[in-house]
């Protein structure tokens, strides 16, 4: 058989050199070049059998010719690089009938695995169109974690499988579920969501399946709940661990069958919804405390997403900083600007609340300070004294958080502070004892220091919590020992 030929497009010399050297030691032939209109002459005369392209070219961008090559070559795999690495840049490849889409600066031994994929696969590429602009996406960021998040939803907007995003309070969940939708095949259908922790648990089973006259006290009349309004377009379930044991019962039900009945109803409805549930909590733990049903957990997890917290990704901050001010600038026209001292400080803090508590604060800068200027005296403002401590949110400013994420965040500062390594081992233990410790002494002290009363009140036989007083060396008034 024959060699197989890949058509290298980019106007970087040094780029389309490392590409054909690569790409020959893996056994293809390749044809650099370094324009579109090259490029063209090329894919015209039916050369190549797959094809890497750059976006943006001197005599255009790529996304302008290949709804071109898709028609003329419909059989022609293509692989679109960029450095303008934002989630539209996916989505437009994607929608653009690219097999793949790899942001720059990209690993050579990736490019030649997608590209031996993508000729083994000719027969698997789409054609699509795109239609939509980059200054439309609400998403913004262009960091490692963030590619991966629109590589997967640039697969995920034309499928209607179900999807779960997990990630932090304010990491911006559901924009990505709009996004999902807006950009989706379902687009002109409805998009509704709906939050499982700010129902009362007995009436999320009416929310979500409507009711029937007279269903329940305060029924006066029929009412369709989310799933009917979300009839050919996207219901997002926020907050699906918060959801109570009987109705996740009924969605099981819904998911498995496609159909439903209204509350104290005895009509079948089909549905036509696609699925979409959020969550900041641990689902697997949840499972095993018995408050979530593990078949459920599986049907809605059919792909999981993981929206990186706002710390993760500081490389962002300003990016997302202009997007806030040129959002909130609309309001009070009046274009003001961010000093590279401030946003040093706005990278350096730890953002508890992720990209809501920054939008917030960008949010306060536009509409009440007067001055055109964001400065390094402003942001230490908004953050008081600590401002040269922010890279370790005060404890104000992790006020609601659950244990869980208390954990997190200490996990998560202990692997920090060991880069370029990990850290010491029997990091297990160490982090039960952390906790285990204060949790001793706190709930003595609460029982007056009555081992019998904290036994029982921890769920602990007495010769175990006097291990552990032992183990931890934790004191305990003689006179109190009882």
């Amino acid at each position: 058989m024959s060699k197989r030929t890949i058509l290298v497009a980019d106007d970087d010399a040094s780029i389309r050199l490392v590409l054909s050297q690569a790409l020959t030691r893996a056994g293809y032939d390749v044809l650099p070049m370094s324009n579109i209109a090259t490029l063209w002459n090329h894919v015209s005369r039916g050369e190549g059998d797959l094809l890497i392209t750059d976006v943006m070219m001197p005599d255009g961008s790529a996304f302008d010719i290949l709804p071109k090559i898709q028609k003329q070559r419909p059989d022609l795999p293509i692989i679109v690089m960029s450095a303008q690495n934002t989630f539209m840049t996916a989505v437009k490849a994607s929608e653009a009938g690219a097999y793949e889409y790899l942001p720059k600066p990209f690993d050579l031994v990736e490019v030649t695995n997608t590209a031996e994929k993508a000729l083994q696969e000719r027969e698997n590429k789409a054609n699509r169109t795109s239609d939509v602009e980059v200054d439309d996406m609400p998403l913004v960021g262009r960091s490692a974690p963030m590619q991966e998040i629109y590589r997967t939803m640039a697969r995920l907007i034309q499928t209607d499988l179900t999807v779960m995003i997990s990630g932090e309070s304010g990491t911006g969940k559901e924009v990505v579920a709009r996004a999902l939708h807006e950009f989706g095949k379902r687009k002109n259908g409805p998009f509704n969501a709906i939050n499982m922790a700010a129902i009362p648990q007995d009436l999320i089973e009416s929310e979500l399946f409507g009711h029937e006259k007279g269903a329940f006290t305060g029924a006066n009349a029929r009412a369709p709940g989310h799933f009917e309004l979300s009839a050919r377009g996207t219901l997002f379930l926020d907050e699906i661990g918060d959801m109570p044991m009987a109705a996740q019962t009924r969605l099981l039900r819904v998911l498995q069958e496609g159909e439903f009945t209204r509350v104290g109803g005895r009509e079948t409805i089909q549905t036509d919804v696609r699925i979409i549930a959020a969550t900041h909590r641990d689902l697997n733990q949840l499972i095993r405390q018995g408050l979530f049903r593990e078949d459920l957990y599986y049907r809605l997890n059919v792909v999981q997403l993981r929206m990186p917290a706002l710390r993760e990704r500081p490389e962002d901050i300003a990016d997302l900083v202009r997007h806030f001010i040129e959002k909130y600038s609309e309001e009070t026209k009046l274009r003001k600007s961010v000093t590279p001292e401030a946003l040093e400080l706005l990278s350096q803090h730890g953002w508890p609340g992720n990209v809501r508590e920054l939008e917030n604060l960008i949010h306060r800068f536009v509409a009440l300070y007067p001055e055109e200027v964001i400065s390094a005296e402003m942001v230490k403002t908004e953050f008081g004294q600590n401002a040269t401590h922010m890279a370790a949110p005060t404890s104000g400013a992790n006020e609601g958080q659950s244990l869980q994420e208390s954990v997190e965040r200490h996990l998560m500062r202990i692997f920090a502070q060991a880069e370029p390594g990990l850290p010491a081992d029997d990091l297990y233990h160490r982090i039960l004892d952390e906790i285990e410790v204060p949790m001793l002494e706190i709930t003595l002290t609460a029982c007056n220091g009555n081992q019998v009363k904290a036994a029982e009140l921890l769920g602990l036989n007495r010769n175990t919590l006097r291990k552990k007083l032992n183990l931890h060396q934790i004191k305990v008034a003689k006179n109190a020992s009882r």
